[in-house]
């Protein structure tokens, strides 16, 4: 049986554009996306839809990466990052605004912006199918597509008011294509001191690279300048099996085993949240 195109998906589909031909007016029909000149993409029982070709839309976000996210910011332990990452995309100040959240895992943070502004809609771009799964479902006004932020964006010119870009991967000169004139991106990263305690005793966490700002500023100048910028920093109290899921959603999963991860001894009962928030405005 056809899946019903989602209700979510039906509010973005016009600023959608096949990603083969490049044309634009997907419209749906049984259990998929059709463009003019008929080429197709499945709509997930889930909700989604699978725009990637070329490549399975699949990533290193498993299921189990996916549930310890799910469960981790369900508890609370990232809501200032939530409010810093809302605040910024309610600056846009459009009733009828469209977000786009690249690299939106499970959605978490799309539905937060999308709170903050009652008649906005949202778009959220992922590889990982699992997440993609939550993310159809996070909020009444967010549809989700599996794409690959580093490829060509499967979305029409000045079509966003907003792009969200929180702990995932940049393209800055499709994030500018897509961007209204008077559009924001807001970036989210960690600092130098991001989960520092955690990174003292797991000598296998990955490193955060000094110079990751310099290379983020060399990579968005010719086509954004900087806004605002905000540090969210504070000590997040954490239960062991918080800090499990805290490693366990992260890419340092790959690289710390099991024994690693029961081992008390090694977990903080606390960690230092410190990121920067940036909204940038096109050039």
């Amino acid at each position: 049986m056809p899946v019903s195109l989602p209700p979510a998906l039906r509010l973005s589909l016009d600023v959608l554009r096949c990603p083969t031909c490049r044309t634009r007016h997907l419209r749906p029909d049984r259990g998929a996306l059709h463009c003019p000149a008929g080429h197709a993409f499945d709509i997930a029982r889930h909700g989604y839809a699978g725009l990637l070709t070329g490549a399975r839309a699949t990533s290193g976000d498993d299921a189990s990466m996916v549930q310890a996210r799910d469960r981790f910011l369900s508890n609370g332990a990232y809501a200032p990052i939530l409010a810093a990452a809302a605040r910024l995309a309610a600056d846009a100040r459009s009733e009828q605004a469209t977000i786009v959240d690249a690299g939106c895992g499970t959605g978490y943070y799309l539905s937060g912006a999308l709170d903050e502004l009652p008649g906005a809609r949202g778009l959220g771009l992922d590889t990982s199918v699992r997440a993609l799964r939550l993310a159809a479902r996070v909020h009444a006004r967010a549809a989700a597509v599996a794409w690959d932020v580093f490829r060509p964006l499967p979305l029409d010119d000045q079509v966003a008011d907003v792009v969200l870009n929180v702990f995932a991967p940049r393209n800055p000169a499709e994030f500018h294509r897509i961007l209204r004139p008077t559009g924001r991106l807001i970036v989210i990263r960690p600092t130098g001191g991001h989960l520092a305690e955690l990174r003292g005793r797991l000598s296998a966490m990955v490193t955060i690279d000094p110079a990751k700002e310099q290379r983020l500023h060399r990579a968005l100048s010719p086509y954004f300048e900087a806004v605002t910028t905000e540090q969210v920093e504070y000590s997040a109290a954490l239960s062991r099996p918080e800090v499990r899921d805290l490693v366990a959603m992260t890419p340092s999963a790959r690289h710390l085993s099991r024994a690693d991860l029961d081992d008390d001894g090694l977990l903080p009962d606390q960690v230092t949240v410190s990121v920067l928030a940036t909204a940038y405005q096109p050039r």
